[in-house]
């Protein structure tokens, strides 16, 4: 039995929603992860059981290319490749399923159309301050991933029966990936639960696995050598380490989408350190991903210096600026900071 974490009302509406609408719209963030992917996909496979045929999943930007074998990623339309024709989509859906983010910006520039938009909006979400956006808000950051709240939310409508094995895989696929493989924001004794009920649906967890975590490229692999051996930085008196990549970089190992993804969460292995940081540039803005253990609130730090935000033990945000500056912003964030007087 699970807790029952989303409010009733919210529940009630939303399925009200479902079951009387149908062209539905379902849209998640920039650059989306294991977790976008998994919600997103996870809620198109039960609608479609649901007898629910007009379901789109709109993500604004590509996706890494390991989550391909995802069931139904073939058919996700990218924001940024046709553009004119998802906004006439999310123009003409009944319902918009906002998935795995909080506020308008975070869809990129999909976020006009989403703000025009007639359909009714419904936001399942597990990060903090949601904008108040969308006519249903379920939004719990105590939750480890937007996965395991589409869980919950199907459950919660009395329709377990209609997660089929597809769902599940997704399902199953968005709450490792938010949690690190369950190494991190995964103590909670009910997601445990939630996977023993995936398993029963079929999935083969094992595969799942290393279909994310251990098929990569081979340049992809040379990259990880290259910035563990010259591109480290270890603030061994803060408990901290550092990863940096500029564009440059990233060209010369033929990058990819996904490519950089886990990275800041190798210096974690290090005995002693608490923090760590990659800061990565892109075309438009330098992008800073933060991973801590114990105490520290690296989602409190995201936002005081970095116009960012995300969960205690993983978040990120952006910096406009050059690469050394951002660095330099990071070094002078820290000292004020201090994660190693912070954490215990």
């Amino acid at each position: 039995m699970l807790t029952k974490i989303i409010r009733e009302e919210s529940i009630q509406e939303a399925k009200k929603y479902i079951e009387k609408s149908e062209r539905f719209l379902i849209l998640t963030h920039v650059a989306p992860d294991g977790d976008a992917m998994g919600s997103s996909l996870g809620l198109l496979h039960f609608l479609n059981e649901y007898g629910k045929d007009n379901v789109t999943v709109v993500v604004p930007s590509s996706y890494p290319s390991f989550y391909r074998w995802m069931p139904g990623a073939k058919e996700i339309i990218v924001h940024e490749k046709y553009t004119a024709y998802a906004e006439e989509l999310i123009r003409d859906a009944d319902v918009i399923f906002c998935l795995d983010f909080n506020e308008p910006r975070r869809v990129g520039k999909a976020s006009a159309a989403l703000l025009a938009a007639k359909g009714k909006k419904i936001m399942i979400d597990h990060h903090l301050d949601p904008a108040g956006f969308c006519r249903v808000t379920m939004s719990y950051p105590e939750i480890s991933s937007t996965s395991e709240m589409i869980f919950r939310f199907i459950c919660r409508m009395g329709l377990f029966d209609l997660i089929n094995k597809q769902a599940a895989e997704c399902i199953y696929t968005g709450m490792m990936t938010d949690t690190g493989a369950f190494t991190y924001n995964s103590n909670h004794p009910e997601i445990y639960t939630i996977i023993s009920e995936l398993i029963k649906k079929g999935i083969d967890k094992d595969l799942i696995y290393r279909r994310v975590y251990q098929v990569y490229s081979e340049s992809r692999l040379q990259l990880m050598g290259y910035v563990l051996y010259e591109k480290m930085k270890v603030y061994p008196e803060l408990k901290t380490a550092l990863i940096t990549l500029s564009q440059e970089e990233l060209k010369r190992f033929h990058y990819t989408t996904g490519d950089t993804e886990g990275f800041v969460n190798l210096p974690l292995s290090i005995d002693g350190i608490e923090l760590t940081a990659f800061i990565r540039e892109d075309p438009d803005c330098v992008k800073i991903s933060l991973r801590s253990v114990g105490d520290f609130p690296c989602n409190e730090f995201a936002i005081k210096y970095f116009n960012g935000g995300g969960h205690k033990n993983a978040s990120g945000g952006e910096f406009y600026g050059s690469l050394p500056d951002a660095v330099a912003a990071f070094e002078k964030a820290l000292q004020a900071f201090n994660p190693g007087k912070r954490i215990v």
